[in-house]
């Protein structure tokens, strides 16, 4: 049995919905790395303060980010699962992305996480640069179209507004500023399975990361 699992993938593969149910599946930790960024998003969001690296590094050295075992996420002592999920958010997610101070700090406490037991992680750059010696690497990906109806339907779901042409032109951004960040940019580290879930039922994916993890 694989220990710590690695899965990256671009803006809405489904990444997080998949990591919950193999985590369960296995009795895993699930981590959610993008939730982490998306926090740090929020927090130089709410701030009123442009997003620029003055004021992103004084963000996360500031902040303070728990999970909890149901993936619940929580800035101090709020919880901002729901917030943090919101389009604005994910795209300024990105923009701090960019920056060494960011990724330092999560990068840190996020290996400091995978150290508690079997875990499985995902986000943009976990088997390639925060655990490249994991012991199972996934590259989760799909088409984006695909990917844009998957994230306006999770959108709908949770009664969020949204705007299919929005949320897909959201992604496409997100696919730039990922994969072309000077920093651990998103792609897929060399000892990766590449697994395409455009065609793929999330019970479907589930099934084969477990076998993966199993054999």
């Amino acid at each position: 049995m694989k220990k710590i699992i690695a899965v990256d993938g671009p803006a809405g593969a489904g990444k997080s919905t998949v990591c919950k149910l193999v985590a369960k599946k296995l009795n895993y930790t699930y981590i959610d790395t993008g939730a982490m960024y998306r926090a740090v998003g929020l927090k130089v969001f709410e701030s009123g303060k442009p997003a620029d690296e003055e004021n992103i590094n004084a963000a996360v050295e500031e902040i303070e980010i728990r999970l909890d075992e149901s993936a619940r996420v929580f800035m101090g002592d709020r919880e901002v699962t729901k917030e943090i999920r919101m389009p604005e958010i994910g795209n300024m997610a990105s923009t701090v992305g960019k920056f060494g101070a960011v990724r330092k700090k999560l990068t840190e406490l996020q290996r400091n996480m995978a150290k508690s037991g079997s875990v499985i992680m995902d986000g943009r750059d976990i088997g390639t640069a925060v655990l490249p010696d994991a012991d199972l690497k996934i590259f989760l990906t799909a088409s984006v179209e695909e990917r844009a109806r998957r994230r306006f339907e999770e959108l709908k779901a949770k009664n969020i507004p949204a705007n299919f042409d929005k949320v897909k032109n959201e992604i496409i951004l997100r696919d730039k500023q990922d994969s072309e960040r000077e920093i651990a940019p998103l792609k897929k580290a060399d000892d990766a399975i590449l697994l395409d879930t455009t065609n793929l039922s999330i019970d479907e994916v589930v099934e084969k990361i477990v076998e993966l993890a199993e054999d």
